[in-house]
């Protein structure tokens, strides 16, 4: 046995004694000063893998800072503390003074797709550590799921990757499609979604205000939930409507779903479209709260911006969308279309409240299109059909989305993709600690940093051992080593709309399963670290 284990053993031993005789406590809180030692002796025949020191760590709670140093070993977090560096012996090390030390954020509602752009710079830039994808309904079949884990496995994406199973996916699967499903139909569903989930889905994901999932009823939404609720899954939904005079009613539905199902419901992309009164932001945070009361867990996501991204489809009436005949609709009814897309399009700001995203007149808006084609923005509209292009609407106001940020039951989610024509899925997170944290107060850093951390991992079950197969969000001993270190008076977003693809700065370091991933502005030469991740249903006994 070598002489350093030898000095540690007589320690080992009386440690395990007085801890046999010590009373019951209760676990100690986030933060307690008394729930370890604030300078353990860590000594290793094995060296550590990295030493980060003297940073001001943040650890995901809520807890306030407190100065520390992290040791890192396969992946994991070994040690919290203090670190003496003489007794310890390290394969790299990262001095963290004058820093902030935080877990990698955690993207609670993202989109891309990992095999055709598996470095995700710019997350990364961000100080995103982990994304959840399937969002909106859409997601990878549950029959596919293996094999792109597999994939993963082979060939890592950059950052970890969580995944939910779409509603409308399994729509589609279980041959409902655009019908209304019969009890074999609803069967069919909740087969297919027992199959995702026990394939590792961390939950169900509903896009009510897309097809073929706005034709579900309340049964088929709860039919559909009770295997998640079995699993402890959550279902999070991009609601029915979320325009102002529909949205409370939308989440009225989706509460509703969570009671009858026992699921826990989770609201995407809080917002109140043409909405401009935080009097009813609070009326639906309210109404969370009294979920949660009753004994539904409800909490939501938001993003930092008031214009939202999504196709053309939005603007189409339901019988100019699929499975409609789209080339009959215009032939038979073209001025009834062109009159309802006027009108829909005033409704929502005017065209020039609409910024094309893809299509031929990506980067301009509606109104700027019209104008250089010397044509009436419907008619447009008629000629892109539903699915012709993908835009930005800007029709959401600051205060009402600032109001469901503050909830200390909302997090930080982006929306965003590498390839989307918005600055959220490149400046959502940098931007709050940019504007509500630093120069508006809005919210304290560790509450902001809880917010895109420790209350993701706890909705998504991220955090918990029984779970999976390593928690995350937490700077904790045996936690993911998901790391990110920066000062917070230098991060800064840097995207907008007319540049929505600029990288975020700031973030000194970045660490995914303790492998750096992002090193002053630029992707680390490390290679990728992410992982798939999978949610194990309760009481699996796997380990």
């Amino acid at each position: 046995m070598p002489s350093s284990s030898l000095r540690i053993l007589p320690a080992v031993l009386v440690f395990l004694l007085a801890a046999a005789c010590a009373p019951d406590r209760p676990d100690p809180e986030p933060g307690d000063d008394q729930a370890r030692p604030d300078v353990l002796p860590v000594e290793s025949t094995v060296p550590f893998d990295l030493l980060i020191r003297g940073g001001t760590l943040i650890d995901g709670s809520g807890a306030p800072p407190r100065a520390g140093d992290l040791l890192i070993r396969d992946g994991l977090i070994v040690h919290v503390g203090t670190v003496d560096a003489d007794t310890v012996t390290v394969l790299d090390s990262f001095d963290a003074r004058g820093l902030t030390v935080t877990p990698g954020f955690i993207d609670a509602h993202a989109h891309g797709d990992p095999t055709e752009t598996p470095g995700f710079p710019n997350f990364l830039a961000q100080g995103v550590t982990t994304i959840v994808l399937g969002q909106d309904g859409s997601s990878p079949r549950p029959a596919d799921m293996p094999a792109l884990i597999r994939e993963l496995e082979l060939t890592p994406p950059a950052v970890n990757v969580a995944w939910l199973t779409g509603h409308n996916t399994i729509r589609m699967a279980a041959g409902v499609e655009f019908g209304e499903p019969d009890a074999a139909g609803l069967q069919r569903m909740a087969e297919l979604a027992e199959v995702a989930l026990d394939e590792g889905a961390f939950g169900l994901s509903l896009g009510l205000e897309y097809d073929p999932g706005v034709r579900a009823g309340m049964d088929e939404l709860v039919a559909i939930a009770r295997p998640v609720a079995d699993r402890d899954g959550v279902v999070m939904s991009h609601m029915r409507n979320e325009d102002v005079d529909q949205v409370e009613d939308s989440l009225d539905e989706l509460l509703e779903q969570g009671r009858l199902s026992g699921a826990r419901v989770h609201v995407s992309h809080m917002k109140s479209v043409l909405g401009n009164d935080p009097d009813q932001a609070r009326r639906m945070l309210d109404a969370l709260a009294a979920a949660r009361e009753s004994g539904v867990e409800a909490t939501g996501d938001v993003y930092p911006y008031t214009a939202s991204f999504t196709g053309l489809s939005i603007l189409f009436p339901e019988w100019a969308r699929p499975p409609h005949d789209y080339d009959r609709v215009v032939a038979n009814r073209r001025d009834e279309l062109a009159t309802h897309l006027r009108e829909r399009v005033e409704g929502r700001n005017g065209p020039e409240a609409t910024l094309f995203g893809s299509g031929p007149w990506a980067g301009m808006t509606l109104a700027q299109a019209a104008a250089v084609e010397d044509r009436l923005f419907e008619d447009l509209l008629v000629e892109l059909g539903p699915g012709g292009a993908t835009a930005a609407y800007f029709v959401m106001n600051e205060e009402v989305m600032t109001t469901f940020l503050a909830d200390p039951f909302v997090v930080v989610g982006s929306d965003g993709s590498p390839t989307m024509r918005h600055p959220r899925g490149y400046g959502s997170f940098p931007l709050v600690i940019r504007r509500y944290v630093v120069d508006e107060e809005l919210l304290p850093l560790e509450e902001a940093v809880r917010k895109m951390t420790g209350l993701t991992a706890r909705i998504l079950r991220l955090d918990d051992p029984e779970r999976v197969e390593v928690p995350r969000g937490r700077l904790e001993e045996g936690w993911a080593a998901d790391i990110a270190a920066f000062d917070p008076g230098e991060v800064r977003d840097r995207a907008d709309f007319q540049n929505p693809h600029r990288l975020a700065e700031g973030m000194r370091r970045v660490w995914v399963n303790g492998v750096p991933a992002w090193t002053d502005g630029a992707p680390s030469e490390a290679g990728h670290a992410g992982l798939p991740l999978r949610q194990r249903p309760p009481g699996s006994g796997e380990h």
